[in-house]
């Protein structure tokens, strides 16, 4: 018996043996995963299903013929060259930063370019912090109006886009997709579950920002000095928030009265606007872009006479015609929602033929890159009057205009 269990061992530790000299021995490494066959199918279905006589087509208005002024022609005043906003809502930001830019140039004749993102982090945090304490009923999106941006200069103070650039170094454009829907989520969930610790959440808030944009910073370094972003503001930039003003023009609200703009992105209600009537509005517009001004400007970008590869914005006839262009047509397309304040830009320069008149745009939107002049359009004092509701100027600018308040 124990002759054979011997034996049977070494059987077994012979076999083991001969095994373990002809064990594989796999190795792994990384490849981009490939499934070319669903491409395949992918490709399939895009061509069955595709109807060429279903496709999409915008009426837009026919440039041909039409004299458009170059952009050599225009009049300009200091500015940064146009940057892209990249896939964010934040037009708001970036038109509103670019003309306070050209307010220190102006003013201090210094060149400073301020962050933008500093600015977007702590509106949203602002934003967040007004959707706790309305229990869930406030605005919480991307955009914003051009008063935001001084409101929260004043409350947080500002700091130069070196220091702050709100976005990975190697990423070429922004992108607040991800960041957003992830915010937004968040808060919907505490609404659902009713939970509303204000310092919890908006510290969730701030987390999900950090990981996207980078905390902002503090303290930092300028040109040799260490500032706070308030001392900042009050040191280097030098502009006051309280010197720039909303100036209006809708006739439901009544003119001649300080209110509120009733749209989503007044997402504060803010009830600082100076509403006038029309043919003030432009005049007020050409008076002070002739006079030297820059100033944000805001409004709708989506109508027929709005081409992007033609640098340019117009009223077709066909919409109406020019003469009819008054009070009651820019109110009517703005209470029939034709009209959304879906766009900020900055109105740096002018063009004055006779009686035709235009308006150099800088635009941080993707559109302003499809023609020649890149980051810029020419705006036509038409579309001014029927299509962009509010300006966001330097109060020096409208004091005539300012005085007729009580």
């Amino acid at each position: 018996m124990k002759i054979l269990t011997i034996s049977a061992f070494l059987l077994i530790f012979v076999s083991i043996s001969a095994f373990s000299q002809n064990i594989r021995r796999d190795k792994g490494h990384f490849i981009e995963y490939k499934n070319e066959f669903w491409k395949n199918i992918e490709k399939s279905i895009e061509e069955y299903e595709k109807d060429d006589d279903k496709k999409k087509l915008s009426f837009k208005m026919d440039y041909t013929g039409i004299n458009i002024p170059d952009f050599n022609e225009f009049k300009k005043y200091w500015h940064f060259p146009p940057i892209s906003q990249g896939n964010t809502g934040t037009c708001w930001d970036f038109s509103t930063t670019s003309f306070l830019e050209s307010e220190i140039k102006r003013m201090y004749n210094k060149e400073i370019k301020i962050s933008e993102m500093f600015t977007a982090y702590w509106q949203y945090v602002e934003k967040a912090r007004r959707y706790v304490r309305e229990r869930g009923d406030s605005e919480f999106g991307q955009g914003s109006e051009a008063n935001a941006v001084t409101e929260m200069w004043k409350q947080y103070g500002c700091v130069p886009e070196e220091t702050y650039i709100g976005k990975e170094k190697e990423r070429k454009y922004y992108n607040h997709t991800n960041m957003f829907n992830e915010m937004y989520s968040y808060l919907k969930n505490c609404k659902k579950t009713n939970f509303w610790d204000e310092n919890t959440i908006l510290n969730n808030i701030k987390s999900i920002m950090n990981y996207y944009m980078g905390e902002p910073p503090t303290n930092f370094k300028y040109e040799g000095t260490n500032y706070t972003p308030k001392s900042f503001l009050k040191n280097v930039v030098k502009l006051e928030p309280d010197d720039y003003v909303g100036i209006m023009s809708l006739l439901e609200p009544g003119y001649w009265k300080v209110v509120s703009y009733d749209v989503p992105d007044n997402w504060w209600h803010s009830k600082t606007y100076y509403n006038i009537p029309l043919d003030d509005y432009i005049k007020v517009i050409k008076r002070a872009v002739k006079a030297g001004y820059t100033f944000a400007i805001g409004g709708d970008v989506s109508e027929s006479g709005y081409n992007s590869h033609y640098d340019a914005a117009m009223v077709p006839s066909y919409d109406i015609p020019s003469a009819y262009i008054d009070d009651m047509a820019r109110q009517f397309r703005f209470s029939n929602k034709t009209t959304t304040d879906d766009h900020g830009i900055h109105v740096v320069g002018y063009y004055e033929k006779g009686n035709d008149f235009w308006l150099l745009i800088k635009d941080s939107g993707s559109g302003s890159r499809n023609g020649k002049a890149k980051g810029y359009y020419f705006y036509h004092l038409d579309y001014i009057k029927l299509k962009m509701i509010g300006i966001f100027i330097h109060k020096s600018a409208v004091e005539d205009i300012l005085k007729k308040f009580k």
